[in-house]
């Protein structure tokens, strides 16, 4: 089965050495890294830096757009397309990159449900090509590896934020439109064929306050600005990085504690990306870096960890 075994890094976290939280990972930042090429409709919603072709990422287009993953460098420039055969994109949110059982494998996470109707989801595992099979006017096509049809426990939910621990074989799903957002945590070893479970295991409760004026606003900006679009885990486990409208955030994480519970604690607030509508954010490979893309633009934004 292709989750027997597993050796994993970056958002499907490998082997944890976690710093104290008194010592969160410092970055500065945001600069432009570049414009990304891809994908077409201008609607970026993941972002997973790959695990097998060093500063390659991969990202794709929210609802409606085509069931593809593009692969474009740090700077945004596009190397190749990568077409899931039998799969339809109906709301995909966020991604992962990581090894299981040695191959390099994305998950793609259909998971969005603005009106909460859906009776499952679905995350999706394709094998990650190489570097070489990768050309800017060619479309690769394959089929998922495996997908995983999820049900949450206490009914639908909304969700764009999606991180995978592979150390403790689980996937994590945190929600978008509750207040305080919830923490799902779906098991990865679920038997093919069966309908795995999204138990709820705690929230995210201190996310920075809107104002009263944010309050009343209309946009990503005014009152939808504390909207969770995207969750991502360092490398080494030391942190979770948490993006909403209108903030980037990171929630360290102490040795042996559980990732509820480093997401129940208040965060570090890194300088605001100031994107409209900010959708993507990911860790580096190596955990050096940070991205964030949005809907509607081009601009790749990069921290860079001091």
């Amino acid at each position: 089965m292709l989750l027997a075994r597993v050796v994993a890094t970056g958002l499907c976290l490998g082997s944890v050495s976690l710093l104290p939280a008194a010592e969160p990972p410092s970055f500065a930042g945001p600069v432009v890294a570049g414009q990304l090429e891809a994908p077409p409709k201008l609607e970026t919603s993941g972002l997973a830096a790959s695990r097998r072709n060093p500063g390659l990422l991969w990202t794709h287009d929210d609802s409606g757009g085509a069931a593809t993953l593009y692969a474009v460098t740090a700077e945004g420039r596009r190397l190749g397309a990568l077409h899931l055969r039998g799969v339809k994109n109906e709301d995909w949110e966020d991604l992962a990159a990581c090894e299981l059982d040695g191959q390099a494998v994305i998950v793609v996470g259909d998971t969005g449900d603005n009106d909460a109707k859906r009776p499952t989801i679905a995350l999706h595992f394709v094998a990650e090509p190489a570097l070489a099979e990768l050309k800017p006017d060619t479309e690769l096509r394959a089929r998922p590896l495996r997908t995983l049809t999820v049900r949450y426990e206490d009914g639908p939910r909304d969700c764009e934020a999606m991180a995978v621990d592979v150390t403790e074989r689980a996937i994590y799903l945190l929600t978008k439109r509750d207040e305080p957002p919830r923490l799902y945590r779906v098991p990865l070893d679920a038997p093919d064929g069966e309908l795995a479970v999204a138990r709820r295991v705690g929230a995210v409760p201190h996310l920075p306050l809107l104002s009263a004026a944010q309050r009343v606003a209309k946009g990503y900006l005014g009152r939808r600005r504390g909207e969770v679009t995207a969750l991502d885990f360092a490398p080494d486990g030391s942190a979770a990085l948490v993006l909403t409208y209108g903030d980037l955030l990171l929630f360290p994480r102490r040795a042996g504690e559980a990732w509820a519970e480093a997401l129940a604690r208040p965060p570090v607030r890194l300088r605001e990306p100031a994107l409209v509508q900010a959708e993507a954010a990911c860790f580096s490979a190596d955990g050096r870096q940070l991205f964030v893309a949005a809907e509607g633009i081009r601009t790749l934004l990069r921290y860079n960890r001091r």
